[in-house]
């Protein structure tokens, strides 16, 4: 199973926020150290402030920071919620599958996505963020000083 681009950054940003100390970085700032367009970061921001586990303040002073809900919010939930109820293979479309009223291999594929999930499910942000990860997380993309 591969993640989408916007999954994968939203669990980045939100690992890299969970780790900032005192900074509050700026969208931009955070696109620029995961080499993402800004645009891409910003559409993921507003998703995960959506969902309460960004706060994003504007003006000066302002920037990104996680939400408590964000620290503990589970891993497999976001990836659910960036990955949506799609199918990990598709069987409808211009040319349907025509083993698709009773196709073993589907079944067994939904279930191997579910247990891919359940799997996340158990893991927080904290808990991905936790040892030596969170010092490389705030070195990621930093020009050495």
């Amino acid at each position: 199973m591969r993640l989408l681009r916007s999954t994968d950054l939203a669990l980045r940003i939100l690992m890299r926020l969970a780790v900032e100390a005192a900074a509050t970085p700026a969208t931009r700032e955070v696109a620029a150290d995961m080499g993402v367009p800004y645009t891409h970061a910003a559409k993921v921001v507003a998703e995960l402030r959506h969902m309460g586990l960004v706060d994003a303040r504007r003006g000066r002073g302002g920037g990104l920071a996680i939400s408590a809900a964000g620290r503990t919010v589970s891993v497999g939930a976001v990836v659910r919620a960036f990955e949506g109820d799609t199918e990990v293979v598709e069987c409808e479309g211009d040319t349907p599958c025509p083993l698709n009223a009773d196709c073993r291999l589907r079944r067994a594929l939904r279930r191997a996505q579910e247990a891919f999930y359940a799997s996340l499910d158990p893991l927080t942000i904290t808990d991905v963020t936790a040892g030596s990860t969170g010092p490389l997380l705030l070195r990621i993309g930093r020009r050495p000083d």
